[in-house]
C-alpha cells in the first residue's frame, strides 16, 4: 500500500529476518565497537569493573556523533572477533527487546564466511515489558489493585507519565548500584488517591508491608536498588532458563560467542546475569550501539541477501491433493469416485519438513493437472504443520496457511487433453516463492501465492 513494491516488481522489497540481521551485523563488528563482558583485561583502556557504564556512555556519544552524519560505515573486512572463528564454529545471537527475546544459533561456513542456521529461532515473551508489569504489580500491592485499575481508566495521561518516569529509572538499575532510585508520582496520582481512599499516599506506603519502597518528601517513590532489581528478576530468570534450554540442545554444542543485542541488552542487570550463567561456556559480547544492531544488520542484508546460505524451515509445508485410491493403504472414508475413477481425498503432499535444512534457492518440483481440460485456473491450498509425518490435511495441527494460484489463461489452450503444469516452489529464502510452466508449450504460467488471508 505504501508503494514500496508492486505485483509487477515484487523484488523491490526484501524481507529481512530480525535474528539474522543481528547476526550479520555482529560479524562486522570491530573490537572498538563492542564490549566483551568476559574479558578480564582492560577493554579500551578501562578495567572490566567500569566497562559497562563507561562503555555505554561512550556508545551514546558515538551514536550522538554518528546521528549527525546519518550514515554508518561497515567495513567489508570481517571484524577482528570474526577472524578468531574457524570453519564449523558456532555462535548464538540473543535479541532481547521490549516484548520478546529471540535466539538463533549460527555456524560459520568458510571460505566466504557464509552462515548456516543450526537451531531455529525461538522466542518467548520475556522482554523488558515484564519489568514494567512487575512494577505495576508492586503499585497494586501498595495502593490496591482497585485503585490502580480506576486510575488507569480515569487518568490515562498521568498513568503514561508515571510509566515514563519508571522507564528512565529502570534504565538506571545496575548490579552494583547503592543509592536509591526516585520515581516521581504525578500530582494527579497523589490527588486522585486521596479522593479514592480518603488518606494520603504517604499513609499507604507506611501501612503497606513493602519494605524497600519509601516516600520521599519531594513527592517521590524512593526505591532501594534491591527493590528495583527484584522487579527485573522474574524476566531475567526466564531469559536465563530459556537460554539454558537452548544450550542443552544437541545441535548447540561448542558455542564460541554469545552476542547480546536489542534494546533490553542495554540493561547491566541482564548483562551480568547472562555473563555469570554462560561466561564459562562462551564469550559474551555486546555491540556498543546495541539498540541499533537489527537496523544496521537489515541494511547489510539488503546489500547482500545471499549472506545466509542455509536456513531451517520452521514448519512442514505441503499442499492438499487427490491421489489414486489404494485399497488397504488409504482409509475408506477418504474414498471419492469421480467419472469412474477412485480417488483418495485430503492427501497432504509434503514439500518440506519442519526443521529440515534448506539451502538458499532450493526448489521442490511438482506436476499438476487441471481436472477438466477447459479449466483456466488451478487453485491449490497450502498447508503447514509443526509435525513431520503428516499424511492428510485433516489431521490435527494441520493449518491452511495459503493458496497457490496457477492462472492458465494466456497459455495455449489447444493442447492435449491431459495438460501438465510443472510447479517449482522455492524455499530457503526469507519468503517462499513459486513459478510454474505449462509442459506442453513450455510457456510460463502466472503464479500467485497468498499467505495473508488465513
Amino acid at each position: 500500500q505504501a508503494g514500496m513494491a508492486s505485483p509487477e516488481n515484487p523484488e523491490q522489497l526484501i524481507i529481512a529476518l530480525e535474528p539474522e540481521a543481528a547476526s550479520i551485523y555482529c560479524r562486522k563488528l570491530r573490537l572498538h565497537q563492542m564490549i566483551d563482558l568476559s574479558s578480564r583485561a582492560p577493554v579500551n583502556g578501562y578495567s572490566p569493573s567500569d566497562t559497562i557504564g563507561t562503555g555505554f556512555t561512550q556508545a551514546k556519544e558515538h551514536v550522538r556523533r554518528n546521528r549527525q552524519s546519518r550514515t554508518f560505515l561497515v567495513e567489508n573486512v570481517i571484524g577482528e572477533i570474526w577472524s578468531e572463528l574457524e570453519e564449523g564454529d558456532r555462535y548464538i545471537v540473543v535479541d532481547s527487546g521490549g516484548g520478546t527475546v529471540d535466539m538463533t544459533v549460527h555456524q560459520i561456513r568458510l571460505p566466504e564466511g557464509h552462515l548456516k542456521e543450526l537451531y531455529k529461532a525461538t522466542g518467548g515473551p520475556y522482554g523488558s515489558l515484564g519489568v514494567d508489569y512487575e512494577f505495576e504489580k508492586l503499585l497494586c500491592k501498595i495502593f490496591g489493585e482497585d485503585f490502580i485499575e480506576q486510575f488507569k481508566i480515569k487518568r490515562p495521561a498521568a498513568w503514561v507519565d508515571l510509566m515514563i518516569a519508571f522507564e528512565s529509572r529502570k534504565r538506571a538499575a545496575a548490579p552494583d548500584r547503592t543509592n536509591p532510585l526516585n520515581i516521581t508520582l504525578p500530582f494527579s496520582f497523589i490527588d486522585y488517591y486521596k479522593k479514592f481512599r480518603g488518606h494520603s499516599v504517604e499513609h499507604a506506603l507506611r501501612k503497606s508491608n513493602v519494605d524497600f519502597v519509601k516516600w520521599s518528601s519531594q513527592g517521590m517513590l524512593r526505591m532501594s536498588p534491591d527493590a528495583m532489581n527484584a522487579l527485573f528478576k522474574p524476566t531475567i530468570d526466564q531469559i536465563i532458563q530459556h537460554l539454558s534450554d537452548v544450550f542443552d540442545k544437541p545441535e548447540v554444542t561448542n558455542v564460541k560467542f554469545l552476542f547480546l543485542v536489542g534494546g533490553f541488552a542495554e540493561s547491566p542487570l541482564l548483562q551480568q546475569a547472562v555473563q555469570s550463567a554462560f561466561g564459562s561456556r562462551c564469550r559474551v559480547i555486546i555491540p556498543q550501539d546495541v539498540g541499533l544492531t537489527i537496523l544496521k544488520g537489515a541494511v547489510l542484508f539488503g546489500l547482500d541477501p545471499a549472506v545466509i546460505k542455509v536456513r531451517r524451515s520452521p514448519l512442514t509445508y505441503g499442499v492438499g491433493v487427490l491421489n489414486r485410491f489404494v485399497e488397504g493403504k488409504h482409509p475408506p472414508e477418504k474414498l471419492l469416485i469421480k467419472d469412474g475413477t477412485r480417488w483418495c481425498t485430503d492427501v497432504f503432499d509434503k514439500f518440506i519438513s519442519a526443521d529440515q535444512s534448506v539451502a538458499l534457492g532450493e526448489t521442490v518440483t511438482r506436476s499438476y493437472t487441471p481436472a477438466k481440460p477447459s479449466q483456466l485456473v488451478i487453485v491449490i491450498n497450502i498447508y503447514s504443520s509443526e509435525q513431520d509425518n503428516v499424511s492428510f490435511i485433516t489431521e490435527s495441527g494441520v493449518k491452511k496457511c495459503g493458496t497457490l494460484r496457477l492462472d492458465l489463461t494466456g497459455t495455449d489452450a489447444s493442447v492435449p487433453n491431459r495438460r501438465e503444469i510443472k510447479t517449482l516452489m522455492q524455499f530457503g529464502d526469507t519468503e517462499i516463492k513459486a513459478m510454474a510452466i505449462d509442459v506442453a508449450t513450455s510457456k510460463s504460467v502466472k503464479v500467485g501465492i497468498d499467505f495473508l488471508n488465513y
